[in-house]
């Protein structure tokens, strides 16, 4: 039997998404698909639209045999370390292949862009092109020496460097996409997730997109508030992670000049701070994620199960031997800094789209 790995953030779970796991139903019959599942908040520092309780309803209804928790304090993280805990978990639970989305759909071709980037010399380079004061993409794809933009190649890439990294023995395997990330435009039945995003702010109807709209509504005033409260009030926002020197002042200066969340991070983007690289900070800042405790933090400290069939409960039972973290199904048994972070998570998340998240976090069973 095939043990399929499956990494991501379901925002929110759509057609696209139903076509990767009947595509590998299709691929592998024989086959038994994990899922590693980003929660509240996402590799962009977005919050999702739907909650860690219905994405995982809808991932096991849809197919998925096991859903498992890819922490807060590792999911809104940079790709690589995004990809690297994501991996660590699933190699954990004894996968034999990684099937993820695919732009050019050509594993030869981003293997080689992995290797290259493994090199020791790849940073120094990198770094060069970096300080002549072109942006981190264009950097990036000078110093590969091959053209690589599309998201899902480059999130592909750092999954694959982190098999490569780490010798596990997992074969990672692409599905081609059927559509851009970048188009928030067109009609088609399967559309991208910033697409359907993008017809939920217009108040159109989303279902023709997805299975099931199940999404939450969020308060982006109040996220926007309770952000520049955090700003307001802290003496010193350097404590806290992605936050780099000189960014903390620049955040005081300007907080009390805008009324969004877009236009506070407009105000202080530059081509070395990203969009995506602000909307992180800020969500550390809101959460209250240290630099101290996330240097404590270095690796998964257990395996949460979200939600399971029993297909993969005789997996789990027949490798829970050779398994070196512990399971959890009982988060209240549960003492860890990371644990307490992704509470704090379900919280803010509770607050802005006021679902009642934290009863899931806190009742003891996986679905």
């Amino acid at each position: 039997m095939e043990v399929i790995g499956l990494i991501a953030e379901y925002n929110p779970f759509h057609n696209g998404h139903l076509y990767q796991i009947n595509k590998i139903k299709e691929m592998y019959p024989d086959s038994l698909i994990i899922l590693i599942l980003n929660g509240y908040f996402l590799e962009r520092g977005i919050p999702s639209i739907e909650s860690k309780e219905t994405k995982t309803e809808l991932a096991l209804k849809y197919g998925i045999d096991l859903v498992v928790e890819l922490p807060f304090v590792f999911g809104t993280n940079s790709a690589d370390i995004f990809a690297e805990k994501s991996l660590e978990l699933l190699n954990e639970l004894k996968i034999n292949k990684l099937v993820f989305g695919s732009e050019s759909n050509n594993i030869d071709n981003l293997i080689t862009i992995a290797k290259t980037q493994l090199d020791p010399e790849f940073d120094s380079r990198f770094k060069e092109y970096l300080a002549t004061g072109i942006n981190y993409p264009t950097a990036l794809n000078k110093a590969i020496g091959i053209e690589l933009n599309e998201p899902n190649d480059l999130l592909g890439v750092s999954y694959i460097k982190a098999i490569l990294k780490n010798n596990y023995n997992i074969e990672p395997i692409t599905i081609q996409r059927t559509n851009s990330y970048h188009d928030t435009t067109s009609n088609d039945e399967i559309i991208s997730a910033s697409n359907v995003r993008a017809k939920l702010e217009e108040n159109l109807d989303i279902s023709k997109y997805v299975p099931e709209a199940k999404v939450s509504k969020i308060n982006e005033e109040l996220l926007f508030n309770l952000i520049k409260y955090k700003i307001v009030t802290e003496h010193d926002l350097s404590i806290y992670l992605t936050v780099d020197e000189g960014i903390d002042n620049r955040l005081k200066k300007v907080i009390n000049n805008v009324s969004s969340l877009d236009e506070l991070i407009t105000s202080i983007k530059t081509k070395r701070y990203t969009y995506n690289r602000i909307m992180r900070m800020l969500i550390h800042i809101l959460i209250g994620l240290t630099k101290e405790d996330k240097e404590q933090i270095q690796n998964n400290e257990y395996i949460r199960l979200l939600g399971f069939n029993s297909k993969a409960q005789e997996h789990i039972n027949k490798i829970k031997k050779d398994i070196n973290l512990p399971i959890v199904t009982k988060y209240t048994s549960v003492e860890s800094k990371i644990k307490d972070y992704e509470l704090k998570a379900a919280a803010i998340y509770k607050l802005i789209t006021n679902d009642d998240v934290l009863s899931f976090e806190l009742s003891n069973k996986p679905i």
